[in-house]
């Protein structure tokens, strides 16, 4: 089931007449046994899939709370992790292989075809195995206690709101919030409203908007001149983030208005002047996810300069293979590693400059900000492409296509976007002012305002065909 369908609206207006009406328990069972529903809409077989998971990590954690940070509690968790990502892996990475092992038998002489090597992934398979890993991983290192209670581990696996794309919520965060019962709220409605009505215009409106000139221009990139597909990169760079952090907006208010609280996702990550300072702000449970899972356990920057550039690189890159089983991901997150050793790199630079005065330090910042933006929306074409060879065709394109606005295609289409991206960055450059940012939170009347017109801007301009999220894939 997906936000922006009649079908949820239903969903979610049976949900929430039902819901703050029951006692505790009920209430519990009510919301796991409608997260099963909302994931089954989408493929029922799959719910045994997670079922599974959860009855597997269940007893994991149990197991392991039981011999945290000993030897044979080492083995239990590596044990733990080894079997959650090769489900995963299984799910996920056997496309990454079956290419090959096809060629291969094909160069054997035996008859075979990528169709009968295919398995279809299960929605949202990564978010929840990230959600079981975290959860056994904590308790091996003394953070959290096993959680008794099977329908609370299992309610906070399949969560609806944040089930198939996040966000990535810790069990020390989520757990505690489901042992208590929700009662409405009319002020926590109003602010779950406002969260849900702007990431649905992020979606239907921005992104929605914006996708059929990324759609034809990644299609056929040398069907266009140069300036139509710079313009159908910088959109998609845009389409993805109206895309995914509506989705974001969308759970994370859904979830307040259940009484719970998924923390945030995005913090305006176009506005960042360094690659670490991106990743504060982009996909923030996710990021905080790979340094607390990943880079840390590797080393962080404990070791040697080269030791540290060492992790973040490998952390990067294995952040991008999460992402899906194409070398487009691999060069993505490979991509960003590489920013990041170079940020590292250049922050003499940086610190020379800046120490010349408040001028040179602004004049810096900014500078970063553009480059920091350049090479996020090049580092996406690979994410968008189909194929490596797709994407180096879309940066020949950009370079020896022209530049001719009056070549440009589907210039009303362009001409919106444009007008879409303007404004999502003004009022982004708004909120990046703590004082106006204050000042809004605290004025009621202006963000009724702000609703209402979103509301309207929806109505007129947004795309209810059921679209589906981008991270659905993931």
């Amino acid at each position: 089931m997906i936000f922006n369908s009649e079908v949820f609206i239903l969903f979610a207006a049976i949900f929430f007449a039902v819901y703050f009406v029951l006692p505790y328990r009920p209430q519990l069972l009510l919301t796991l046994a409608a997260s099963y529903v909302f994931y089954a809409w989408w493929d029922w077989r799959f719910c045994a899939l997670i079922a599974a998971s959860t009855a597997f990590n269940f007893a994991a954690g149990t197991v392991i709370g039981r011999h945290s940070l000993s030897r044979a509690g080492r083995w239990l968790l590596g044990t733990a992790v080894a079997v959650n990502l090769a489900v995963l892996g299984f799910f996920k990475y056997f496309h990454f292989f079956a290419d090959g092992f096809v060629a291969l038998l094909n160069d054997l002489g035996l008859q075979a075809s990528e169709s009968t090597l295919r398995i279809i992934l299960p929605i949202g398979i990564s978010f929840y195995t990230f959600h079981s890993l975290s959860y056994v991983i904590d308790i091996y290192r003394g953070r959290i206690r096993p959680e008794p209670d099977p329908a609370v581990f299992a309610t906070y696996i399949a969560l609806w709101p944040q089930l198939v794309a996040g966000p990535i919520v810790r069990a020390s965060r989520l757990i505690p919030q489901l042992k208590t019962r929700k009662s409405f709220s009319f002020p926590r409605l109003l602010v779950g409203c406002e969260l849900v009505i702007v990431g649905f215009f992020l979606k239907c409106v921005v992104a929605d908007r914006l996708a059929p000139i990324t759609d034809s221009v990644f299609a056929a990139p040398s069907a266009f001149n140069g300036l139509n597909v710079l313009i159908g990169a910088i959109f998609f760079g845009f389409q993805i983030y109206g895309d995914f952090c509506g989705y974001s907006l969308i759970a994370i208010g859904l979830a307040r208005i259940m009484g719970l609280n998924l923390g945030r996702n995005f913090r305006r990550p176009y506005f960042a002047s360094s690659f670490s300072e991106f990743w504060q702000r982009w996909h923030i449970s996710l990021s905080g996810w790979l340094r607390d899972y990943l880079y840390v356990p590797l080393g962080g920057n404990r070791g040697s300069k080269l030791a540290t550039f060492r992790n973040l690189f490998a952390t990067m890159l294995l952040g991008g293979l999460w992402h899906g089983a194409a070398w487009t991901f691999v060069l993505w997150g490979g991509l960003h590693g590489l920013y990041l050793v170079l940020q590292r790199l250049l922050a003499p630079v940086h610190d020379l400059v800046s120490a010349r005065g408040a001028l040179a330090r602004r004049g810096i910042v900014g500078l970063e900000m553009a480059g920091v933006l350049t090479a996020v929306f090049a580092a996406w074409v690979f994410f968008r492409a189909g194929s490596s060879e797709a994407a180096w065709l879309v940066f020949a394109q950009m370079v020896s296509g022209g530049y001719d606005f009056a070549a440009v295609q589907n210039k009303f289409q362009v001409v919106m976007g444009m007008g879409l991206i303007g404004l999502l960055v003004a009022a982004e450059a708004t909120a990046e002012q703590p004082a106006l940012r204050n000042g809004f939170r605290r004025a009621r009347a202006a963000r009724v305002t702000m609703a209402i017109s979103l509301l309207c801007l929806l109505a007129l301009f947004g795309n209810f065909t059921g679209s589906q999220f981008i991270y659905f894939q993931f």
